[in-house]
């Protein structure tokens, strides 16, 4: 696999390819850039697998670098020292990053991710990055789509199309509406927090429910909630009092 680390900062290139020398021995640096012109050349001649790219190089955007080439294939791990919201909009679209200063093990595990989709040639990245610009440009505005990586991909999923989520040990079972389902390999927590502004609720720690698709309530020790799809799924008690809230408005 080759690489290429598109970084302003000197330092940086130079730790990137320090840990990839580490811990990816095998993996080729075969070229580095601090400038969106340098990078365009070198995404041309070198012809990378992955990328290593810096969100904001002084005062160019890395995102301009991807409207510049076309027809690539290769996988793409972001660095950013930008607010929580941005690192938000990554996890709403499924997309590798890494914080400044760089942690060992985020950086090892987000270069084994890119490592298996590039091997399955995993579709998807041109429309993630889409959803990602656009979300970057309206930062106070939830979107209304999550992508969601499954063994098949990644699948861009309404919203208000999820019934409810299903921790399964560390898969995350999803049920949508017209009896489809998805199991993706991300667990609850990783949607729980890009979910929870979107009326979604975690009513047990094995299931968080939509809202919109409650159609009823039994009471009991912590109750159980029925689902418009007729699927019974039981309130932990510690849970029941915010749930209640929730459900009088």
């Amino acid at each position: 696999m080759k690489v290429l680390i598109i970084d302003d900062e000197f330092q940086s290139r130079k730790l990137i390819a320090k840990m990839l020398s580490l811990f990816f021995p095998a993996i080729d640096v075969a070229g580095e850039a601090s400038t969106l012109q340098e990078a365009i050349a070198a995404v041309e001649s070198v012809q990378p697998q992955l990328i290593f790219l810096d969100v904001q190089m002084n005062t160019e955007n890395g995102f301009d670098l991807l409207d510049k080439v076309t027809g690539f294939h290769f996988e793409i791990i972001f660095i950013t020292a930008h607010n929580e919201f941005a690192v938000k909009a990554f996890r709403y679209n499924a997309l590798d990053y890494l914080m400044k200063p760089i942690d060992a093990d985020e950086f090892q595990s987000a270069v084994k991710k890119a490592i298996e989709r590039f091997n399955q040639n995993f579709p998807g990245i041109k429309e993630r990055l889409g959803l990602l610009k656009q979300q970057l440009q309206s930062p106070n505005k939830f979107p209304d789509r999550v992508i969601i990586p499954s063994a098949e991909g990644y699948l861009v999923v309404p919203v208000q199309e999820i019934i409810y989520c299903h921790s399964n040990s560390n898969y995350t079972e999803f049920q949508l509406i017209n009896n489809r389902r998805i199991t993706s390999g991300y667990t609850m927590g990783h949607f729980e927090e890009l979910l929870t502004g979107h009326n979604f609720f975690r009513v047990h720690r094995s299931y968080m429910i939509n809202l919109a698709f409650v159609k009823m309530y039994k009471k009991g020790e912590g109750g159980t909630v029925v689902m418009t799809d007729g699927y019974e799924i039981e309130v932990s008690r510690s849970n029941k009092e915010a749930f209640m809230k929730l459900l009088r408005g």
